[in-house]
Formats: C-alpha cells, structure tokens, sequence
C-alpha cells in the first residue's frame, strides 16, 4: 500500500483520540457551568428518551430528503449545530470569564462566527476541525449526563440499529447521501489525495461503492464510543493517571481504537460499513478490562 493511501487509515485513529480527550477536557468546563443533557443521570428512562429523539430526527430527515426539501435540511441542521456550539461556547467562556453579559454577547459571537464559516467554507479541514469540538463537546455533554452503566446498554442498542439501518433497510446510506450531496458539515472527511476538495468535488454515492477520493465517518462515530470515555471518567471514583483519568476510561479509548482498526480494515473493501458495531463493541470491552484492571488493583 503507498503511503499516500496509508494516511487516511492513521488520521481516523488520531480523530478519534482527539475527540476523546477534548470530551474528557470539556466535561469538567460543562459541570462547572450547569450544562446537562439529563437531570438524573442513573434514570433508566434517559436511554428511551435518547433513542426516541434519534430515531424521530433521523426519520425527519429523511422525509425532507424523500420529498426533496433540501433548503429545509439546511436549516435543520444549520440550526442543530449553532445551538451545539452555543452550549460548547458558553461553557469554555463561562470558565473563563463567568457569567457575565459579556460572555453571553461573545458565545453568541463565536458559535455564530462558527456555523457561518462551516456552511459558507465547507471544505474538508474546516468540516474536520470544526467537528473535532462539536463531536467533543456533545460527547461531553452525554457523558456526565448518563451513568457508564445506562451509556454500556445504550451502546449496545444503537450498535444493532446501526448494523440493520446500513445492512438491513439501507436507509443510513440514504440518509448520508443526502447530507453528502448538501456538503452538510456533520461528518469527517479525511482525504485519499493531497490536493481533494470537499467543495469541488464531494464523495460521491455511497451505493455504489467502488473508488472514492476521500473517507467519510459520521460523526456519531466518534461521539458514542466518546460518550462511554467520559461516563467512566466522571462516575467511578479511583485513581487517575495524572490527576486527570481513570483505568476504565483508558480502556474504553484502547478498545475504541481497537474498534476502530477493525471498522477500517473492512472499509478498505470501499463499500460503505457500519461503523457502530465494531466502535461500540471494542470501547465497551476495553472499559470492562480497565474496570476490572481497576477493581483488582484496589483489591491488591
């Protein structure tokens, strides 16, 4: 393999850790300023609630990409990340200046100077960097939001739905198509070549398979197995590597990684994967291992 096509496959591995620890630096900022997504984090009921959102988000969309309402998914989603970064901004100025009118007028400033530069420069890099704090801001919201016990279980069910929505009813490669074709920056884009343009040229249609100038990851790729780093950092007490994490979350991000590897060996075959299963599924195991490494080392 040359090793202009080798770069992908280690870029994907570092966005990934790169989210992680972002999330695992943001959750502390977001306790600080009050920001959760649920108020009682061990409720059995915040998964169904979760799962109920996603799907009913998801089969929006999709209807506007059926009836072809593509100004109207540019809203939708315009509108879901610049309240995202709202959430993000305000808790690292929060942090750094309080809660002053000041810091409101610059969290505004910042998410809409943010949103704006996505949707009107959406190439790959921008999408990539700008989706770096997205990922790990949301991934840190969810994280000190679920107990690690509810997010196992939540892992596990979205890993099954993302295995039948790509190999079963094939409607998240619709669904990603339509994003794809709107350059709607809620994925990553690591290119295959060094002069590719998002902008110029897109990815092209995931169906039909064969040779693509870039690799994408949706970006709920990188937030699960990110929510799971952060729910073992924040709810098991222990001791911390640098006063910052803990063996079960250092497991969850080896597993992920794991995960990760065997997710790319199967999309080298060019047909599109899902990425959830493999994900999920190496992050729980690796955060059970580091749990038990945990539990054991305090018995010692």
């Amino acid at each position: 393999m040359e090793f202009n096509r080798i770069i992908p496959f280690l870029v994907m591995p570092l966005l990934l850790i790169t989210v992680e620890i972002g999330a695992l630096a943001l959750s502390p900022l977001m306790q600080e300023a009050g920001i959760s997504a649920f108020e009682n984090p061990q409720n059995v009921e915040n998964i169904f609630l979760f799962i109920v959102i996603l799907l009913a988000f998801t089969g929006f969309l999709l209807l506007l990409i059926k009836f072809g309402f593509k100004r109207v998914i540019s809203l939708v989603i315009g509108a879901s990340i610049f309240f995202t970064f709202v959430y993000i901004f305000s808790a690292i100025v929060y942090a750094a200046m309080g809660g002053t009118d000041i810091s409101v007028l610059l969290t505004l400033l910042l998410s809409i100077l943010a949103t704006v530069i996505l949707y009107l420069y959406p190439e790959w890099y921008v999408i990539d960097v700008l989706g770096i704090l997205i990922a790990a801001g949301v991934a840190s919201i969810f994280g000190r939001s679920l107990d690690y016990t509810l997010v196992v279980i939540l892992l596990i069910i979205l890993a099954v739905y993302d295995a039948i929505s790509v190999y079963k009813t094939k409607h998240m490669i619709t669904l990603a198509e339509g994003v794809i074709d709107l350059k709607t920056p809620i994925l990553f884009v690591v290119p295959k070549k060094r002069d590719y343009s998002f902008i110029r040229e897109g990815i092209g249609k995931l169906s039909e398979g064969g040779e693509r100038s870039a690799f994408i990851m949706g970006m709920g790729d990188l937030i699960m197995p990110s929510i799971l780093v952060v729910s073992a950092n924040v709810f098991i007490e222990g001791y911390r590597i640098l006063g910052f994490i803990n063996l079960p979350a250092i497991g969850a991000i080896v597993g992920s990684l794991a995960g990760l590897v065997v997710l790319l060996y199967f999309v080298s075959s060019g047909r599109p994967q899902a990425g959830l299963p493999p994900l999920n599924g190496g992050t729980i195991i690796g955060f059970a291992l580091g749990l038990g490494l945990m539990r054991l080392l305090t018995f010692l």
